[in-house]
């Protein structure tokens, strides 16, 4: 996989799953978000993705009854999950990706990272400050690789201390959120795949409640 294509993981995985389903306009939902997320961090090849998906359509497709749209990619975890193992498996694994290449001009980089900055500084919440420290620090010349390793501790660092922050009743509305959306779909998921799709979700929601930026190289652009 090039850097290319490894960090359009998550828009690559979107149009796959809309283009399956028929709808190109059909938006994704948070679950959605932190499902694929989920994928990324567990290096689940993006082949075993797009596979799984046309797997999951083909088999709704084949049905001589459909009464319902599929509405979530959460339908389509269980063939993701068996192409995944199928791939590792047959010893079949992503092409490696190269540290020296990078898709992202310097310019760019810059103001990706500035601008995270800067939107962390217009929360007006001190607490928050030193990781917008951290981000003005950031050396854009080092190897991608490495660079999105520096982001994500600075995201993950991020999330602890809006969590923090967080009141009892934030966060239970945001679990009723994730159990709303999670409940059609628990039957479809290990233990372990929901266990890691709810930490994302909590994660992303987290973040977004508190107006705070994804700091991670995957939501560059």
């Amino acid at each position: 996989m090039t850097w290319s294509s490894y960090f359009n993981y998550f828009t690559e995985v979107e149009e796959h799953f809309q283009k399956a389903r028929g709808t190109s306009l059909f938006l994704l939902s948070p679950l959605d978000w932190a499902l694929i997320e989920s994928w990324k961090n567990s290096d689940v090849p993006l082949e075993a993705v797009l596979r799984g998906i046309d797997i999951a359509f083909e088999k709704w497709r084949a049905k001589r009854s459909r009464v319902q749209m599929v509405n979530s990619l959460a339908f389509c975890s269980q063939p993701v999950m068996l192409e995944a193992q199928r791939m590792a498996d047959a010893g079949s694994t992503p092409h490696e990706v190269k540290p020296e290449e990078s898709p992202f001009a310097p310019d760019d980089l810059r103001k990706f990272i500035d601008g995270n900055a800067a939107a962390i500084r217009a929360t007006g919440i001190a607490e928050f400050e030193p990781v917008a420290a951290s981000l003005d620090q950031i050396d854009i010349s080092e190897d991608p690789e490495k660079l999105e390793q520096r982001l994500t501790i600075l995201e993950q660092k991020l999330i602890a201390l809006a969590r923090g922050r967080q009141t009892e009743e934030q966060a239970l509305a945001i679990r009723a959120q994730l159990d709303s959306q999670l409940r059609p779909y628990r039957s479809k998921m290990t233990a372990q795949q929901i266990a890691m799709l709810e930490v994302q979700f909590l994660d992303r929601a987290t973040l977004e409640g508190a107006k705070l930026p994804r700091l991670s190289l995957f939501y560059i652009g």
